[in-house]
């Protein structure tokens, strides 16, 4: 008698389920990978790049399966898009090769998104007086929110204004922002972005330094498809940092992230980001917000011009908003 057994069939097809799931884990990070290595974000994707280095952390976990699986082409490829995510959000935090010059003049600044005028102006003033912070720029700045800080006694510590208030007569009206200063400010102003948030600006002059141009930020929020023009215009008109002109910082709530391509623009006019240069800039400063489960992320910026250093930079909690307070210990140049 002769016994025979067909070959067995579940083998190879779980190795090709095994397979098609790896491809299925990989080809999102891979995708990502190359829309975020060419700027090439649009549409939906714009809210989601915010979070690119959480997809960053996530892209190893397919590499790493793929590798203990013995499937070498789909490591191959797993690996290239872990890569290329890696090499675009860990510089940020290890420090910039330059940092840019650490003499000059020390200035300490410090931006807050107040949502709505209700972050607690105690922990304002306390930050401005403990870190010796000279310049003060605000967002969601309102009435409501003036006399709170003046009553908390930041007209004392910075008695010179530039101020932006809210366009609107509702409480919470969100447009308006502010600078305070040390200094005297001159020629101050107000930026009318396109997408609604206004932009107090104004020249301020320390002692022994230049005189420097500084911008309270506030483009608007990407919060749905049919206000990208808007978001991308408001962040398109900010102020160049060029050789021949002012020098600038710029700093507020840009509300993007340097995986934006959009803001990575911005930058490259002159500009370094203060948190990127020293190794700071994976911080989050938004969110989580409301009762969403959202992580956080960095769309709170210090922009200085290449003219100024940058020594260092804390991100601090403020109660009653959704943001962190930003600090940066600058250095300007001297006269």
């Amino acid at each position: 008698m002769t016994l025979t057994s067909s070959p067995p069939t579940t083998r190879p097809a779980r190795r090709v389920l095994r397979t098609a799931l790896l491809w299925v884990l990989l080809l999102p990070g891979a995708a990502w990978a190359v829309v975020r290595f060419g700027g090439w974000e649009r549409g939906a994707l714009v809210q989601l790049f915010a979070f690119t280095p959480y997809v960053a952390a996530w892209a190893v976990v397919p590499a790493l399966v793929a590798f203990a699986a013995r499937r070498w082409l789909t490591a191959a490829v797993a690996t290239v898009s872990a890569a290329l995510l890696i090499a675009c959000v860990l510089p940020r935090s290890m420090g910039d090769h330059d940092p840019g010059p650490q003499t000059g003049v020390t200035l300490h600044v410090l931006t807050a998104n107040m949502l709505m005028g209700k972050a607690d102006p105690a922990t304002i003033v306390r930050l401005v007086r403990e870190n010796d912070v000279a310049v003060l720029a605000l967002q969601e700045y309102t009435g409501a929110a003036r006399s709170a800080l003046t009553a908390a006694g930041l007209d004392q510590l910075l008695p010179y204004t530039s101020l932006a208030m809210p366009v609107g007569t509702d409480r919470f009206d969100t447009t308006g922002s502010a600078l305070y200063s040390r200094y005297p400010i001159t020629a101050p102003g107000v930026r009318h972005n396109r997408g609604g948030f206004q932009q107090a600006y104004g020249t301020i002059q320390p002692p022994g330094a230049r005189p420097v141009a500084v911008e309270s930020a506030h483009p608007l929020a990407p919060y749905a498809v049919d206000v990208l023009d808007r978001w991308r215009s408001d962040l398109e008109a900010q102020p160049y940092a060029e050789a021949s002109g002012p020098i600038r910082i710029l700093m507020g709530d840009f509300n993007a992230t340097l995986d934006h391509a959009a803001l990575r623009a911005v930058i490259a006019h002159g500009y370094r980001d203060a948190a990127d240069a020293t190794g700071k800039g994976l911080i989050g400063t938004w969110g989580p917000y409301a009762d969403h489960l959202l992580p956080p992320v960095t769309i709170d910026h210090v922009l200085v011009d290449e003219r100024i250093g940058v020594a260092d930079v804390s991100v601090h909690d403020l109660p009653r908003s959704d943001h962190r307070a930003v600090l940066a210990d600058l250095r300007l140049p001297t006269r």
